[in-house]
């Protein structure tokens, strides 16, 4: 026997799905969508983002610093833990959290490497993934160092380039991997703190836009307790090249205390001047 459904019940079905995937079409583009690197440094904050109820709200892309903040600046994502040296060019841009990367000396993995002292380096590397990283090396080489040299836009394998008198700045990850490799490191934040006696911001939570208030509490609240959990965070990401517990503890410095403030308040006003 057959069973014939009528055009009108058809009709009515089809009607009826399109209105539960344009429901949840609505959920997914209702959420927050929220940029954030995969480097270690920020995994004690996402722990506590993916672990709060507030993962519900968010969909997070993850990406290198420089297209995170293209990708804020193009309005794509509504959130990012930005390079702060990318502020002044987003519209709207403001930091809404207590928590990001920052450093109060030797923060060990944003530095110069090379197999020649200071003195000695004639040309530079940058590495391309974090205009922060960038302006910082060129802001202290100039002033700091007081040196003149010729930089390099880093090609993919730029760190297997880096000998004689060629340097280059290595960021993240890699950095960490490559310190028993280079007999000089000039680590980028020790020498901010040297040559202006700051703290140093590399990197905040950034929004385009206003968003609720409420959110922007919880999201906060977060981050603080994914800072509880470090041991945990460890426990899931282990990494022989460098101690973790001294990186979380020590190194990094999460908490955008006023001091750190203080210090993207200097870093902002003097690459402004070089604009």
């Amino acid at each position: 026997m057959l069973f014939c459904v009528s055009p009108r019940v058809q009709y009515k079905g089809l009607e009826f799905l399109s209105l539960i995937f344009a429901r949840k079409k609505r959920v997914l583009n209702s959420r927050i969508k929220i940029g954030a690197v995969s480097y270690l440094n920020t995994k004690p904050l996402l722990y506590g983002i993916e672990h709060n109820d507030i993962s519900n709200e968010i969909e997070i892309i993850v990406d290198y610093p420089a297209r995170l903040a293209k990708s804020l600046m193009d309005g794509t994502i509504d959130m990012a833990l930005l390079p702060v040296a990318a502020i002044p060019s987003i519209h709207g841009a403001h930091i809404v959290s207590d928590y990001g990367i920052g450093a109060d000396g030797n923060v060990v993995s944003v530095a110069i490497f090379s197999q020649v002292p200071m003195d000695e380096i004639e040309t530079v590397y940058l590495d391309y993934q974090s205009r922060t990283s960038v302006r910082l090396a060129q802001l202290l080489l100039e002033k700091h160092w007081k040196k003149k040299v010729v930089y390099k836009p880093a090609p993919e394998n730029f760190i297997e380039q880096i000998s004689g008198t060629t340097a280059g700045v290595i960021i993240g990850d890699r950095a960490l991997q490559q310190l028993v490799n280079f007999e000089y490191i000039y680590d980028l934040s020790a020498a901010w703190k040297d040559y202006t006696g700051l703290d140093f911001i590399f990197a905040a939570w950034v929004t385009n836009k206003p968003l609720p208030a409420d959110f922007i509490a919880r999201f906060n609240e977060a981050n603080a307790d994914g800072l509880t959990h470090v041991e945990a965070v460890i426990a899931e990401n282990p990494f022989p090249y460098y101690d973790l517990h001294t990186y979380y503890t020590d190194n990094i410095k999460f908490h955008l205390d006023d001091q750190k403030k203080k210090g993207l308040e200097k870093f902002l006003e003097m690459i402004g001047e070089g604009r």
